[in-house]
């Protein structure tokens, strides 16, 4: 399942910064400008996790954490300028999971963002998720999120999509997908892997015809990406 997080940031600008990234990592997203509209939220979209600034206009962020942490379980990451550690010692007592000081960085925060569901549910543990630009991959659920968005692929597509995506940049022929990713299916043609990948194409490239994730590679076979 696609975790789902709530953004609570009064300044547009920092929620533009934070929300585009966060798609493309294979979260679903909501955001919230104050501590009233987080909360209304809170209780509508029970997110895994809320991003919630310290400085929120009328309620604070301190507040809201007091109200979420009774609403049941949930990680709160604070996202503050106060680098005191009185003041995260305050946050903290008040049921903040983690937080990140201002300014940070993107990839920063996704790693306080995995930490915290890592430790609250078990979530990579159980469910690792494979991302590469805006598509994510859950080989535990069988299921492909582009922009957080779920792409439905019958079994035979999304094996062949999880072999090629296990090893971004190297090449596979024809043969080989068959072997790794068909091997239970009767299939004695390789050009049928063709079919195959025209079809995965159709459902998560944003033009068939430039592939972006399933890329030819003229003479030799398929590779997902175009990195090792």
């Amino acid at each position: 399942m696609s975790h789902k997080l709530l953004l609570v940031d009064d300044e547009e600008r920092v929620l533009e910064f934070m929300e585009p990234f966060l798609l493309e990592e294979g979260y679903l997203t909501e955001t919230a400008k104050t501590g009233s509209e987080a909360l209304v939220k809170a209780k509508e979209m029970k997110p895994s996790l809320i991003i919630l600034d310290w400085m929120l206009p009328g309620m604070s962020g301190l507040d809201v954490c007091r109200e979420l942490r009774k609403m049941g379980p949930v990680g709160i990451i604070m996202v503050t300028a106060r680098a005191e550690e009185s003041d995260k010692i305050v946050g903290l007592e008040v049921g903040a999971d983690d937080f990140i000081t201002k300014p940070f960085s993107l990839r920063e925060l996704a790693a306080r963002i995995r930490s915290v569901l890592r430790r609250i549910n078990g979530y990579e543990a159980a469910t690792p998720i494979f991302h590469y630009r805006e598509l994510s991959i859950s080989e535990a659920e069988c299921r492909v999120w582009k922009h957080g968005k779920e792409i439905a692929l019958t079994p035979t597509e999304f094996k062949l999509l999880l072999t090629l995506s296990a090893r971004p940049g190297i090449v596979y022929s024809r043969l080989q997908l068959l072997q790794a990713a068909l091997a239970d299916d009767i299939l004695n043609d390789e050009r049928t892997v063709d079919a195959h990948i025209s079809r995965i194409r159709k459902k998560i490239e944003d033009d068939p015809a430039h592939p972006v994730f399933v890329q030819t590679v003229y003479g030799f076979g398929y590779r997902f990406g175009d990195r090792p």
